[in-house]
């Protein structure tokens, strides 16, 4: 059996908490609210077993389409968890950072989301990065945009963009490429997730609802993960397998 290999940034696309209620002959909300009973025990436990960054799919740009009782549910629902986990998430030395178009959140939730990742943000452990608002088409325009500007302002020249600026260029730039993205639900599709930082990333699909995922579905991931030989477009021979 292959030894574990703990991801250094694991990533999560977190579906299935609507059809979890809707299973049940619940209203979505309570999908909604066990699933963030779930983040409150995945963050801690990817803490502790080592994970030095761990991404969350939290809002994506398309869910602002969703009713707006929902989306105003899930701004409160986000705000209720920062302020619950803020002081554990401390204790825990954890790092929080958000990603996505923020200047699109309600007033008051762009206020708690500073507030919390000031107080956090000199931590030193594993670093939290809820994607909100979020969308992997957005980040690389948003990325381009900003190498535009460059041009335009005469501090680079179009010939001196490469791979490693439009990193840099990305949202909290200093965040490693994804090792391993778990999705939930049997969906199997990225959904405008992690589009740069998932170009060599493995993938680990389960069938498990997001409600229902806990610490030994997670094992499961790493698992398989780490029976895999990840060649980046190289040979066994060259990757040493």
């Amino acid at each position: 059996m292959a030894d574990i290999i703990i991801p250094r940034h694991l990533a999560i696309i977190m579906d299935g908490n609507g059809r979890w209620a809707k299973s049940r002959g619940l209203p979505r909300v309570f999908g909604h609210k066990r699933g963030a009973e779930v983040v409150t025990d995945i963050v801690r436990y990817c803490s502790d077993i080592g994970v030095s960054y761990l991404t969350l799919y939290t809002f994506s740009m398309e869910n602002w389409l969703r009713p707006k009782e929902e989306v105003g549910f899930l701004m409160d629902l986000l705000q209720k968890y920062l302020e619950k986990e803020l002081d554990k998430m401390q204790e825990n030395n954890i790092k929080l950072v958000f990603s996505g178009r923020l200047d699109l959140l309600p007033p008051k939730t762009k206020e708690i989301t500073q507030s919390a990742a000031s107080i956090l943000g000199e931590n030193t452990g594993m670093v939290l990065n809820i994607a909100l608002s979020y969308g992997g088409r957005n980040e690389l325009v948003d990325a381009a945009k900003m190498m535009a500007q460059m041009v335009a302002e005469g501090k680079i020249k179009p010939e001196d963009i490469t791979q490693e600026l439009m990193a840099s260029c990305l949202y909290n730039a200093d965040i490693p490429d994804v090792d391993l993205v778990i999705r939930t639900s049997g969906e199997k599709r990225i959904s405008n997730f992690m589009l740069w930082r998932a170009a060599y990333s493995e993938f680990f699909f389960t069938e498990c609802l997001w409600p229902d995922f806990d610490k030994a579905e997670l094992d499961r991931a790493i698992a398989d993960f780490s029976g895999r030989v990840r060649r980046f477009g190289m040979t066994d021979e060259q990757v040493g397998n």
